[in-house]
């Protein structure tokens, strides 16, 4: 699993980052296109979303940002680098066109980045798996203006990327990794953020889909929920790590 730095916990209830554009939402999804756990659970919530009308926000954590201090192996580094490049070009696509385009961005990275095989240790797969996915394609297959590309440079975007890694951890507290979901009430205002789910495979059948995320709403509604955890778990079921 891929921890993030410890950093400081706020007080406020506040969101020291800004609302999304287009919420509110009935779930916000902190994501780095870079975290095999994080798409697994994505793909599931994306098929609630289908089945119970759910509402999706994308936000970001960067893998780059919160493992900083842990001085990750140099492909791992090169690999979360090359994620944090294309966080900045989907924080210039939500700027310019909304929360949507976030959520096809970030689809179709994980689309072409998890379902090849291939060889070598965990950075190394990394490193590969992304080195072969290139954005100028994804923007034009999803018919988004071919400069954003430019936005993978320009480090203006770091501090809001920054900011919202650090505000998933203000949600949930310290000690935890990715994915991050924060759960909203009816009314609009923020409820509880979990860890998790951490999922090896997905869902098979709608049933055991709309099942589980029932059942996590049944912990995510009691306040005073905090953890589930078990560290033993079948292996990821994505042909990347095949």
């Amino acid at each position: 699993m891929l921890h993030h730095r410890v950093t400081d916990t706020l007080t406020s209830s506040e969101s020291p980052v800004a609302d999304l554009p287009g919420g509110p939402y009935d779930i916000e999804f902190f994501f780095d296109p870079g975290c095999p756990f994080a798409w697994q659970t994505s793909v599931w919530i994306r098929r609630v979303a289908e089945l119970r009308d759910v509402k999706v926000g994308w936000r970001f954590i960067s893998l780059k940002f919160i493992n900083e201090a842990n001085n990750p192996p140099p492909a791992m580094s090169e690999a979360q680098q090359r994620g944090l490049r294309y966080h900045r070009i989907c924080a210039a696509a939500r700027e310019r066109l909304g929360n949507d385009a976030v959520g096809a961005l970030y689809k179709a990275f994980g689309d072409r980045y998890w379902y090849k095989e291939i060889p070598g240790d965990f950075g190394e797969k990394f490193a590969a798996a992304t080195a072969n996915v290139e954005p100028g394609a994804i923007l034009a297959e999803l018919g988004l203006p071919a400069d954003l590309l430019a936005e993978a440079d320009n480090e203006s975007w770091d501090p809001l990327i920054r900011a919202e890694s650090d505000e998933a951890f203000r949600r949930t507290g310290p000690d935890v990794g990715t994915p991050i979901i924060s759960y909203f009430e009816a009314d609009g205002t923020l409820g509880n953020s979990l860890f998790g789910p951490v999922i090896s495979d997905v869902p098979a059948d709608d049933e055991t889909t709309v099942a589980l995320y029932d059942a996590l709403r049944v912990f995510v509604d009691y306040p005073g929920f905090a953890e589930l955890k078990r560290t033993k778990r079948p292996p990821l079921d994505l042909p990347l790590f095949s």
